[in-house]
């Protein structure tokens, strides 16, 4: 069965929100993982587990507290609104916002664990060639944990195109603004009309199933090299 103009209209606004929470998640993830794979702080087990708390809270338990600071009361709502800007719920940035926070740790955690496999010899040696720490990160950490990085954007993509909890509660079911595909699927079955949602939840498999044998093969081919990241 062929998709209908709401279909594409979601798959294009999914695909659209995914490429954005990943370039937003690569830009602030990557510094939060090189702080957590090279810090001795105490504050590192607490900073862990508020980046990792994602994957164990209730989508729409986040979902409802950022729907709340967004808000016209909340914090983030009253600087957005400060600035001009308005509010974010319900809204195209409210779901990137939303997306970064549920989508972290399958950014940070890959990143993070590249970075920790390196050791300190790599860095030690770049030093004492008198290498910056710019220097450092771009020739010597950039390079040699690119599967790291590449795992982090593949995953951090396919998690934001499978969100639902978070997406309905900060941006509700507004066309071609804030239904994703998930939304849509969940208004077929509603609409009992279960052939379209057949066809985009076949689709979200099949999508689903390719992003993870390329992960697995990926982490496969480094696997000699002694890379390997936990999905």
């Amino acid at each position: 069965m062929s998709f209908s103009e709401a279909d594409i209209a979601a798959i294009w606004l999914t695909l659209r929100l995914a490429t954005t929470v990943t370039l937003v998640l690569m830009v602030i993830g990557t510094p939060i993982a090189w702080w957590l794979a090279r810090t001795r702080s105490w504050w590192k087990g607490p900073v862990g587990a508020v980046v990792a708390l994602p994957l164990v809270l209730p989508p729409t338990v986040l979902g409802f507290y950022l729907l709340v600071a967004m808000g016209p009361n909340g914090p983030i709502g009253q600087v957005t609104q400060s600035l001009g800007l308005g509010t974010l719920p319900f809204t195209f940035w409210g779901l990137v916002v939303g997306s970064v926070f549920y989508s972290m740790p399958f950014v940070v955690q890959p990143i993070q664990n590249a970075i920790e496999a390196l050791g300190e010899r790599p860095l030690e040696v770049a030093a004492t060639l008198r290498a910056g720490p710019w220097d450092r990160f771009f020739t010597v950490v950039l390079p040699l944990a690119k599967p790291g990085f590449l795992t982090a954007a593949i995953l951090g993509f396919a998690h934001t195109v499978g969100e639902f909890g978070v997406v309905l509660m900060i941006g509700g079911n507004i066309p071609g603004e804030t239904r994703v595909v998930s939304v849509q699927i969940y208004d077929h079955v509603e609409a009992l009309e279960y052939a379209q949602a057949h066809a985009l939840s076949g689709a979200m498999v099949i999508f689903s199933f390719v992003v993870l044998l390329v992960v697995y093969g990926y982490q496969r081919m480094q696997a000699p090299l002694g890379m390997k990241y936990r999905v």
